[in-house]
């Protein structure tokens, strides 16, 4: 097991150790991908000399369970995993899913609901005075006060409920480093307060350097406007070269601190991390259950972009990975393209090469990089900035690169192409060796909505600019001679859509006889600017009141009118349209969405009994009804 780092006792003492430097657990099996946060941060510590020992899914009914390695040197590192955990485990109707992606043949049970807190917990029961370090997108992106979904209630700051000392939130190749070698010299982990990308915890504001001061938890937590004031200034403080540190008060508790973001990776940090001698699979110990199914998807595909400027409000990228473009160089890209060519179970396709959005490959103005990116403006949205810099150029050139490596067959883009920006660019390239060469039949869009208040709402562009988009790919698409279609995602019940929103996109699915086999009804996930709209009924940005659908039944009739087809649903779609006044969609004309009920029962003595035009009269229903119940 040398290419693995140790997960056993045993395994610690075969490399000659008596001790680990750091304890690493993970609420996800032990995948030694890149795709994975726990392996990056554990192969980066270990290319820096320390010890790192594993615990992948501890059972966390049995404290045993985190005493592995014993003691670390140093501290425990502890991650709920690729996901938060809550996501992972229930649907947006708080159903138990019944597969985990990043469990050993995806079963379910591995781990707890929040396990953040609960290995952090069980540590502290055991090692009174180890650090522990939080990370990964739990942690992230619950780093202060936030509305939780599952609860229904603003929950403190993971830090508070968990005991840890630290949290390294975002990208924490920088911060991890750094609280390393502060530990290694020595420094008590209540001494460091300094670094970027890290929450602490406070006795007052002596440590940081003037801080804005949020509203304390017992304001944010009684009163939705002070909510949606306090996400409002984290929102405008989430750029590492303009934010200021961030303090919230937990009354005789203290402070909890946030420092600024760190810095992104230069080009080259990033080709270095993407370079640490992984080993691109599971660990054996899950071969009989099959391994690990979330690797499968992602085995054969290239990150060669993190972060993203596209700046949707139902996305926690701006929170975790930042609106700083960071890329890798076509080397990196290329070197590890040729790896994965030698793999025994490589058929000659690369899924994808992208990142949070496929085709961005520098940050969207060159101010960003020594000024950060704008407070109060975003990128694209409503449009988009006149110093937007717009160009597929090195992104086609690194595909043509893919294309010519010996052993591939098809290199594919399936994490998504911003059709914005793709209609922002005023050459045709990208577009035209997007449909010949990168996709198979179906190119998957996000428009999200066609209602342009919704979209207003979620961030995104207007309808028209998808429509300009549509029109385009068909163009390219007849250019070329394929017959290719753009399959779009749709999401329902997003604050701001009402049932007339609703309805209206169920006749754009209506018009090109599309049926959306899956839909997607919003889910508040934490640090959203989208969930917190969906908590407070306020947009954080404006102070403006949204109207949000937060009834069950409201967001059952939204979801089922885009899947009008379905004849489970009909019931729910006439209700809606009856609430949107739309009944002139129900009926046999060729806009109608559902037909009239129909009545088949008749009077056997009258004369229009068999007609299909005329339907029974309502008293002859009655008494056919009581004609059979005598019976």
């Amino acid at each position: 097991m040398q290419n693995f780092l140790p997960v056993t006792k045993q395994e610690m003492q075969q490399r000659g150790w008596d001790q680990v430097d750091f304890v690493y657990i993970t609420g996800d099996a032990y995948v030694d991908h890149p795709s994975f946060g726990s392996a990056i941060i554990s192969r980066l510590l270990e290319s820096r000399g320390y010890r790192v020992g594993i615990i992948p899914q501890p059972d966390w009914r049995h404290k045993e369970s985190i005493q592995t390695f014993g003691e670390p040197r140093l501290g425990f590192l502890v991650t709920a995993g690729n996901m938060d955990s809550m996501v992972n485990h229930y649907t947006v109707s708080r159903k138990h899913r019944q597969k985990d992606s990043y469990s050993p043949g995806g079963e379910m049970g591995l781990r707890p609901d929040m396990p953040t807190v609960v290995y952090s917990n069980l540590i502290r029961q055991t090692y009174k005075h180890t650090p522990i370090i939080l990370g990964g997108i739990e942690a992230s992106l619950r780093r202060l006060a936030h509305y939780d979904y599952w609860d229904n209630r603003v929950r403190r700051s993971v830090l508070m409920d968990s005991g840890a000392d630290l949290i390294s939130y975002g990208m924490g190749e920088h911060s991890i480093l750094q609280i390393a070698e502060a530990l290694q010299s020595g420094l008590p982990v209540e001494e460091i307060t300094y670094i970027p990308g890290t929450v602490y915890k406070c006795k007052d504001l002596s440590r940081a350097f003037e801080p804005i001061v949020l509203p304390s938890y017992e304001e944010v937590s009684s009163n939705k406007h002070t909510y949606a004031d306090s996400f409002a200034v984290q929102y405008r403080n989430t750029d590492p070269f303009t934010a200021k540190p961030l303090a919230e008060s937990y009354g005789t508790r203290g402070y909890i601190i946030q420092n600024p973001p760190a810095h992104p990776l230069s080009q080259q940090e990033m080709d270095d991390v993407y370079d640490l001698p992984y080993t691109d699979t599971w660990h054996p110990m899950y071969n009989a259950k099959g391994g690990i199914p979330a690797l499968e998807e992602i085995k054969f595909s290239l990150t060669s972009n993190r972060g993203c400027f596209g700046g949707c409000n139902f996305c926690a990228l701006t929170f975790h990975q930042g609106r700083i473009l960071q890329t890798r160089s076509h080397e990196s890209i290329l070197k590890e393209a040729i790896k994965m060519t030698k793999d025994s179970d490589f058929k000659g396709y690369i899924h994808d090469v992208g990142g949070p959005t496929a085709d961005f490959r520098q940050p969207s103005c060159q101010k960003q990089l020594t000024k950060g990116v704008c407070q109060n403006r975003q990128c694209l949205f409503p449009k988009p900035c006149g110093n937007l810099q717009v160009d597929h150029t090195d992104y086609v050139s690194l595909l043509r690169k893919l294309r010519k490596v010996p052993g591939v067959k098809k290199v594919f883009i399936r994490s998504g192409v911003r059709f914005d920006y793709v209609v922002a660019d005023k050459s045709p390239v990208f577009m035209q060796e997007l449909v010949k060469y990168h996709i198979s039949g179906q190119l998957r869009v996000a428009p999200e909505h066609v209602s342009d208040q919704v979209l207003h709402y979620m961030g995104k562009p207007s309808h028209q600019i998808y429509q300009t988009f549509l029109r385009e790919y068909d163009k390219a698409n007849e250019a070329t001679g394929k017959k290719q279609y753009a399959v779009p995602y749709f999401m329902s019940s997003h604050p701001g859509c009402t049932i007339k929103d609703a309805v209206k996109l169920a006749e754009y699915v209506r018009d090109p006889g599309f049926t959306p086999e899956q839909v997607q009804d919003f889910y508040p996930t934490p640090s959203t600017l989208s969930t917190c709209m969906y908590y407070t009924g306020i947009n954080p940005l404006d102070g403006k009141s949204v109207y949000v659908p937060k009834d069950p039944h409201e967001k059952a009739i939204q979801r089922a009118l885009m899947q009008y087809k379905n004849p489970a649903n009909r019931k729910l779609v006439l209700e809606g349209l009856q609430r949107a006044g739309r009944m002139d969609l129900v009926g046999f004309g060729p806009k109608c969405l559902i037909r009239p009920e129909k009545k088949n029962s008749f009077s056997p003595g009258n004369k229009n009994s068999g007609s299909s035009r005329r339907p029974a009269h309502r008293t002859t229903i009655r008494n056919t009804h009581k004609k059979k119940t005598k019976k």
